[in-house]
């Protein structure tokens, strides 16, 4: 049986905004998508967080073509500015076919198209249609379409549960169950490389230059160095991390991630489901375990 630790994942308010990447197919789509979210794993040191949401079919898309939806989160409006109009530029202008328009509104504007027109040196020309405007870049296998604005809304980063069993084959493929599940629901992402985190990290260091350093309560080789929350059976730890336009959204994935590891048949190994919190200092998101899943 899989004891749900009565704890709480502690998140924080984050700046967000919402992608559409398109292209002629859906491979090269996927391609762009996957260079733009390259390197964003962490706020602690990449400068967001983003992380494909969901592949778009074709009639999902304002140009027709088949498509993925990107979110980024960023802890400043500034830092997010300068991310998506850095990746936008240097991962999707670059990928052959490709286009890229907002998937959100808001009354915060944030540049895109407005800033990477100039790249055209002059021959760039913009289309308005209703009140949407867009930039046609010329490059060298016709021309790439970029939206004009992109636009900032809430979000929510750091939600989170721990996987804690006997050792990494068994944590690791709960990890997976979970991960496969919650990479279905819209609204979230898993920043981490394949939705899964084992380096875990409590915020500061006995180093001053350091914001954040190794949860050592949860590393395994560590229990007899520290005060450990682990017993003598956990040998491995993963964390699955969220991040979600609102509390609804995190609470959801969380609950579908660790239902679908407690009612996984054959599954063995996995002792207990917990979470990384900071006593409430970090941020104002608290999603108590229990809560979460009844």
């Amino acid at each position: 049986m899989i004891d749900i630790e009565d704890t709480f994942a502690e998140a924080f308010p984050m700046k967000a905004s919402r992608l559409i990447i398109t292209a002629f197919n859906k491979k090269w789509a996927k391609k762009a998508a996957e260079s733009f979210c390259g390197f964003a794993t962490s706020v602690i040191a990449c400068g967001c967080e983003a992380g494909i949401e969901i592949d778009l079919p074709s009639s999902q898309t304002p140009d027709g073509r088949p498509g993925v939806s990107v979110l980024v989160f960023a802890v400043s409006s500034k830092e997010l500015e300068k991310q998506l109009v850095n990746r936008a530029g240097q991962c999707v202008m670059t990928t052959p076919t490709t286009a890229i328009f907002s998937g959100n509104t808001s009354e915060d504007k944030i540049p895109l198209g407005n800033a990477l027109r100039y790249f055209g040196d002059g021959f760039q020309i913009s289309k308005s249609l209703g009140d949407r405007r867009y930039w046609r870049i010329p490059v060298m296998d016709g021309e790439f379409i970029c939206e004009d604005f992109a636009y900032k809304m809430k979000g929510i980063g750091g939600g989170n549960f721990l996987i804690l069993g006997e050792n990494t084959e068994c944590v690791l493929g709960a990890a997976e169950i979970a991960v496969k599940k919650m990479n279905k629901l819209k609204n979230v992402i898993l920043p981490f490389p394949g939705g899964i985190v084992r380096s875990g990290s409590k915020v500061g260091s006995k180093y001053k230059n350091l914001i954040a350093s190794t949860n050592f309560e949860y590393c395994p080789s560590l229990k007899g160095v520290v005060k450990s929350k682990l017993d003598n059976n956990t040998r491995c730890v993963l964390e699955i991390v969220i991040d979600g336009i609102n509390e609804e959204d995190i609470s959801s994935a969380m609950r579908h991630g660790i239902l679908e590891i407690i009612n996984s048949k054959g599954l063995k190994g996995v002792s207990r489901i917990s979470a990384g919190n900071y006593g409430g200092k970090l941020g104002p998101h608290l999603f108590k375990l229990k809560s979460v899943i009844s």
